[in-house]
């Protein structure tokens, strides 16, 4: 009899995991809050119109439907016992032989109830349209609003200066220059202002000096003004407040400062670290249990020599925990020991604009047209599916050489007079929790 493989998340860590155990001794279960897999590198570009989101979104069902190992369920997971060794959601109960807790992240509120009542988040698809409305909408409100509303309308706000925020904040910055004068050629876009707020003294905190210089002098010549060492402090869904004392008036603050891990209950405490993830020893094995696993975001490894605080949350990392998982349980079927993982990493970009972009390689750092173009490529390669890369090409040539898109819609979710069929949007990208 197969062993059964509960895997939780479809994430990019979930779903490399279940294609790679055809013709094993495993059974796998794939569960999962949607009922797609979500390319979080691009989410920006569906808040920001230059993408739809089914173009970075792809249906679980249809990603495996030529894998008749893997087993497909939609269903929001409640808690894991590890005791019995089984998964309960709200559709029933799952037994497990192995668990592999693939859940991913969602935004991190530090605790203030303001932060996540008012700001925009962006960790999915569904909030990032969302997104994409609120902006949209702005423009719309600002034809007929009172002057006294207008600063709050024109003023949009990025908290956090990583990767996410930094290509936002140039994505909108472009929309302003090349699309909305356009759109709207009876309204004034010197008055929309765009701020970038981060608490650390640069952009791209993580990445080497001439990024972080190149990414601040990037979007501050776009017209993004940049915030550097400012901790926002409350936002009451009209005017941000900064500890230093300053404010600015915006009725868009958009949330990218922090991530936290989905973690379902259950877990033994000891096994829970800073920031949400599950410590995991060199084999991603979860501490304080018996053949539970965790992979990518949500994974802390102290045993990597390499990064003996824990590896960054990104997708190869996430991709690269599963190769070497999936190379592992299979091996411990045939009574090989297990590898431990290393990580070495293939470096780090950013975009910022049409022609600019900041790469670290490991062995060479460059910025501009070169690094934009090798940003454009390798995303592209990435995307599931050679149809989505069909279609996500065309979109940024058409981009690229009109400097305009077709995408801006503003799509609102329906209502219904008698009960509500629509399913709750997933905290993150590996989702189920």
């Amino acid at each position: 009899m197969k062993k059964k493989l509960v895997i939780l998340g479809g994430g990019f860590a979930g779903l490399q995991l279940a294609k790679r155990m055809k013709h094993t001794g495993y059974e796998v279960l794939l569960i999962d809050h949607n009922n797609f897999h979500q390319f979080q590198p691009l989410f920006y570009q569906v808040a920001t119109g230059r993408l739809e989101p089914s173009a970075i979104s792809f249906p679980l069902r249809k990603v495996f439907q030529h894998e008749k190992h893997v087993h497909i369920r939609i269903s929001e997971i409640l808690s894991v016992d590890t005791a019995a060794q089984k998964v309960v959601t709200a559709d029933g109960e799952h037994a497990y032989d192995v668990l592999v807790i693939a859940t991913g992240c969602t935004t991190n509120f530090f605790g203030n109830k303001n932060f996540e009542r008012y700001c925009f988040p962006m960790k999915s698809t569904g909030e990032a349209v969302e997104l994409r409305n609120r902006i949209l909408l702005n423009f719309e409100d600002a034809l007929s609003a009172p002057a006294e509303q207008q600063e709050e309308i024109m003023n949009i706000v990025i908290a956090g200066g990583g990767p996410t925020g930094v290509e936002l904040a140039g994505s909108l910055a472009e929309m302003k220059k090349y699309i909305l004068p356009r759109d709207y050629p009876d309204m004034d876009f010197s008055r929309l202002a765009i701020y970038l707020v981060e608490g650390g003294p640069n952009t791209l905190q993580a990445m080497s000096e001439a990024s972080r210089v190149k990414s601040k002098q990037y979007l501050e010549d776009m017209g993004v003004h940049v915030l550097t060492n400012a901790l926002a402090a409350d936002y009451d869904g009209h005017t941000l407040k900064l500890k230093d004392g300053r404010e600015i008036k915006t009725r868009t603050m958009i949330w990218s400062a922090g991530i936290t891990g989905n973690i379902p209950a259950g877990l033994p405490a000891e096994s829970i670290v800073r920031g949400g993830r599950i410590k995991v020893d060199g084999y991603n094995k979860a501490e304080g249990t018996d053949n539970v696993y965790a992979l990518g975001d949500i994974a802390y490894m102290e045993a990597d020599a390499g990064y003996p605080k824990g590896h960054p949350q990104v997708a190869n990392v996430a991709i690269n925990q599963a190769k070497l998982l999936a190379d592992n349980l299979k091996d411990t079927l045939k009574g090989k020991p297990m590898k431990a993982f290393i990580y070495r990493s293939p470096g780090s970009m950013a975009t910022v604009g049409k022609h600019k972009a900041v790469v670290d390689l490991p062995f060479i750092s460059f910025q501009g047209r070169l690094a934009w173009f090798t940003w454009m490529f390798l995303h592209l390669m990435l995307i599931l599916s050679v149809r989505n890369k069909f279609f996500i090409f065309i979109n940024w040539a058409i981009s690229y050489f009109t400097n305009d898109t077709t995408l801006r819609l503003i799509l609102r979710p329906g209502r219904k007079e008698q009960g509500d069929l629509s399913p709750t949007l997933s905290k993150g990208e590996g989702g189920g929790v």
